[in-house]
């Protein structure tokens, strides 16, 4: 009983991370979706490619059944799943990263939690594990992945939030004031010196 509650609760936030991923691209040009917006070249839609990488991986490899994408082998890995190249499109990336929810929902739904997995990339003695310490690194994964996300999505045009409809209009006035206000109290804590 309690498994299939577990179960049933990290599949449904994974399937609702998931979502907000993908919505943090909405309404973006094709260049800012792609852009590196960090100092280490973190964009959206590399996040994208990243975490489809890595539920593919998890939920397909390490329980012996690969996943129908392609992907390149796990050794081999170069920071290539990070980010899109020129010849890859924006509906390519989206359309990978949906079918690898429908192979990785599969996997969910067929095995129990306590389905032996073998992960080949964690050093010893972790490489054996089970479904549900996989679902809980995959939904970590993609939270702090779309917790990124949220935060590039910010700093490209103001938007924010976990999920469309709960988005407000943008208060330029108020959230400008309650800026002011977060940096009066960090100089007021730490006064700059001169």
């Amino acid at each position: 009983m309690i498994d299939e509650f577990a179960k049933d609760n990290l599949h449904g936030r994974l399937r609702r991370d998931r979502e907000a991923l993908l919505w943090k691209l909405d309404g973006l040009s094709e260049y800012d979706a792609r852009r590196p917006l960090t100092a280490t070249g973190t964009n959206l839609l590399g996040l994208v490619k990243h975490v489809a990488t890595v539920e593919a991986r998890y939920f397909g490899e390490v329980f012996d059944r690969p996943s129908p994408e392609p992907l390149p082998r796990w050794q081999d890995s170069n920071g290539s799943d990070q980010w899109a190249t020129e010849d890859e499109t924006r509906d390519q990336i989206i359309g990978f990263y949906r079918r690898t929810w429908e192979h990785s929902d599969a996997t969910i739904n067929e095995l129990p939690l306590d389905a032996p997995g073998h992960v080949p990339w964690w050093p010893e003695p972790h490489p054996n594990t089970n479904l549900f310490a996989i679902m809980v690194h995959v939904l970590g994964e993609s939270i702090r992945h779309a917790g990124h996300a949220d935060i590039l999505r910010e700093g490209l045009d103001g938007r924010t939030g976990l999920r469309a409809e709960y988005e407000q209009q943008i208060d330029e006035e108020a959230r400008a004031a309650y800026r002011a206000k977060i940096e009066q109290a960090a100089r007021t804590a730490a006064p700059i010196k001169a």
